[in-house]
């Protein structure tokens, strides 16, 4: 990785190309082949969908990204409870093409797990595939952990097993897990306020991590 590389503060532009980079890190996961188990309707599906969790995060939360857009987080502040995206429904249902069910799933059983005391939730850690394995994961949560001991607020995710390794060394604790029906295993994490951890870089999985009340 370029040691060099700038993370700044998504603008408006920003939001379709954001929504595009995470559908990308998301579209070879197991998460994403059960949200649309339509192959050649996926990565359209999953860019429609986290396109409206992107535009609300703008209102609602906070999305930075690395200037050549490789890497991007995007969160919530949970400070009290917020609503949900304008007409979601409506969204939802045209922007999911017949799998709103699944969505819909995935929103119940993660809301079950979403802890009810004011926290950030880190709804999306995303990679561009060709750009993994290269220190920008490790990159993005040292920045994002930067700004949590600042706002003095728990964090929570929720992140594939292969994540859990790297959250952990920026100060994530594993919650019990959530196994998706005939699908794969979602572990939740949570972070406590001002943690002090000296998080080591490492080789970096793919943290596609979803959101707890949206995509």
């Amino acid at each position: 990785m370029d040691t060099t590389a700038r993370i700044r503060a998504a603008r408006w532009a920003d939001k379709n190309p954001v929504a595009a980079l995470i559908a990308d890190a998301l579209h070879p996961t197991p998460l994403a082949a059960w949200l649309i188990p339509d192959p050649p309707r996926r990565r359209q599906v999953l860019t429609d969908v986290v396109a409206i969790w992107v535009e609300h995060a703008m209102f609602f939360g906070d999305i930075h990204l690395t200037d050549d857009l490789t890497a991007v987080t995007v969160g919530f502040h949970r400070y009290r409870p917020i609503p949900p995206p304008a007409q979601y429904r409506i969204r939802l249902t045209d922007a999911a093409a017949g799998h709103t069910g699944r969505f819909d799933l995935l929103d119940s059983l993660l809301t079950l797990k979403q802890p009810t005391e004011p926290h950030y939730h880190l709804a999306f850690l995303a990679v561009r595939p060709d750009n993994q394995n290269t220190g920008l994961a490790t990159a993005m949560l040292t920045h994002h952990r930067s700004r949590l001991d600042r706002i003095d607020l728990p964090a929570w995710t929720v992140t594939p097993p292969a994540g859990q390794s790297l959250l952990g060394r920026h100060g994530y604790t594993p919650r019990p897990a959530i196994t998706l029906p005939d699908g794969p295993t979602l572990l939740p994490m949570r972070r406590n306020a001002h943690h002090d951890s000296n998080a080591q870089a490492g080789p970096v999985p793919l943290s596609g991590s979803r959101r707890g009340s949206g995509c």
